[in-house]
């Protein structure tokens, strides 16, 4: 089936405790170009993505973008790191006995890392106050994360790219479809151009006979004219002006294109090669006929034929 190289899909799942969003979506593109926006922690999925959008598509620039994240799962190991602790303590006992105006910083030295910074009434707040200054600071804290199983983490984000992939598969035959059935209605007035010029091109002989033997007779007077002259010389216009290899082989093309426009998987640079034959069959057509009524044509099928152009440009 034809595609559009244009095309969207989204799909969206909770597989193992993680909310996968995955996105895609192309425009044209003469090869295929791939772009995978995925975060920092996911980057061997790059590859893998890469891979199966492949297998699906062959031209057009793509650009896919997934989201991982965790909804549910174990719990991060979270634990004070008593090395950092003790040197912002260390530090603060340091700096306040520099201080004259400080208060006094013996219960702090004396907690010694039990982290017993609680006040008295008669404190009012201010071991409160210097334990909340603590735990605002960098490293004080050591978060551990579960390690990930990343083979069961790229099957799931497989899956559901699949599912994006189906979905945006699915749109580009929509829109192929489209244009497959805008370019084989453009190919019927082609055809039907190419029989008007197959019927008036045979008779320029004959009235460039008939304006050669009446010029001549203007010219001669009564003096007798060659018959066969006559003949000979419009004989050789007609070899000049004859089209029918140029039909033939034009119609050849529109039966090439509707061949090809009824195959499976990507056929839009053929496409693309048969439109220049088209258009190089009706060029000479122009260049040898001389006639106001079939470049009239002629002028309708180059129309047709740029249509078909701009059409095949968005087809896989």
């Amino acid at each position: 089936m034809i595609r559009s190289m244009t095309g969207y899909g989204r799909a969206q799942e909770q597989i193992d405790g993680r909310d996968i969003l995955v996105e895609i979506k192309s425009v044209n593109s003469r090869y295929l170009e791939q772009n995978v926006r995925i975060g920092r922690n996911y980057t061997y999925l790059e590859e893998p993505l890469k891979s199966l959008v492949k297998t699906r598509i062959s031209r057009g620039k793509t650009e896919l973008a997934v989201s991982v994240t965790l909804v549910e799962g174990k719990k991060a190991d979270i634990r004070v790191n008593d090395e950092i602790v003790r040197g912002y303590l260390e530090a603060m006992a340091a700096y306040n006995n520099r201080c004259a105006d400080f208060p006094d910083n013996a219960d702090m030295e004396a907690a010694n890392l039990g982290y017993d910074l609680e006040c008295d009434s008669e404190a009012d707040g201010a071991g409160w106050m210097k334990w909340a200054t603590i735990i605002g600071l960098p490293d004080v804290f050591r978060v551990e994360k579960p390690q990930e199983d990343e083979e069961a983490i790229s099957r799931a984000v497989l899956a559901v790219t699949e599912h994006a992939l189906a979905a945006f598969v699915s749109m580009r035959e929509t829109e192929g479809q489209k244009l497959r059935d805008d370019v084989l209605y453009r190919l019927d007035l082609i055809e039907k151009h190419v029989s008007t010029v197959e019927e008036k091109a045979p008779q320029l002989t004959e009235k460039y006979r008939e304006r050669l033997y009446t010029k001549i007779s203007e010219l001669l007077g009564s003096t007798t004219i060659d018959e066969q002259r006559i003949l000979t010389e419009a004989a050789i216009f007609s070899e000049k002006t004859a089209v029918d290899e140029e039909t033939v082989r034009l119609r050849s093309h529109i039966g090439q294109m509707r061949d090809m426009l009824a195959e499976e998987g990507s056929v839009g640079r053929k496409l693309d090669f048969l439109v220049q034959e088209m258009n190089r069959e009706v060029n000479t057509i122009g260049s040898k006929v001389q006639d106001v009524s079939i470049t009239a044509v002629v002028v309708e099928m180059k129309s047709e034929i740029e249509k078909i152009r701009e059409q095949i440009q968005n087809i896989e």
